[in-house]
């Protein structure tokens, strides 16, 4: 297996195509990590959900990480790791300009109004929280399989029909 590290313009094109990752925020030094839905813009990174622990948290302290990744096969994987700060995007006309644009790219996303709408069975319908994260920095990984890999992936693969 070849491990090699994805330039930033990889990384940026796997944050366009996926839109589900893990956001991890920490509150008096407790770490927490969460699914979420995204979208991405090349700068920032939007989502949209309701008041609960990951807001509280953020509010808190705004610095955050999200992970993705993409599993193939062991020894074909992708994994984007961004380092940023969280900012709420409020219902106010300073933000009007800022809200448009993040409803414009999370309408991209088929189904980006779930996470807001959908009540638990703990809590009632809340109001959606718009919010953006300022993107600082970001790595990525990409596995391959080497050319032991490939040979014993090609020796187990079953002949086609073509080839029987």
């Amino acid at each position: 297996m070849r491990i090699r590290e994805m330039t930033q313009d990889e990384c940026a094109s796997e944050l366009e195509r996926v839109h589900f990752g893990r956001l991890a925020c920490v509150h008096a030094n407790q770490p927490y990590v969460v699914p979420i839905y995204f979208s991405y813009d090349r700068t920032h990174l939007y989502g949209v959900t309701t008041l609960g622990q990951k807001i509280e948290w953020m509010r808190s302290n705004p610095l955050v990480c999200l992970e993705i990744d993409e599993l193939t096969s062991h020894y074909q994987w992708m994994s984007v790791v961004v380092f940023g700060r969280y900012e709420e995007i409020s219902d106010t006309p300073e933000y009007e300009s800022v809200r448009t644009h993040a409803l414009a790219v999370l309408q991209k996303r088929e189904n980006w109004w779930q996470p807001a709408s959908v009540a638990t069975a703990k809590r009632e319908q809340r109001a959606p929280i718009f919010y953006r994260i300022h993107i600082e920095r970001m790595t990525g990984h990409r596995a391959t399989p080497g050319a032991i890999e490939a040979a014993t992936s090609a020796a187990e693969t079953p002949p086609t029909s073509d080839e029987v």
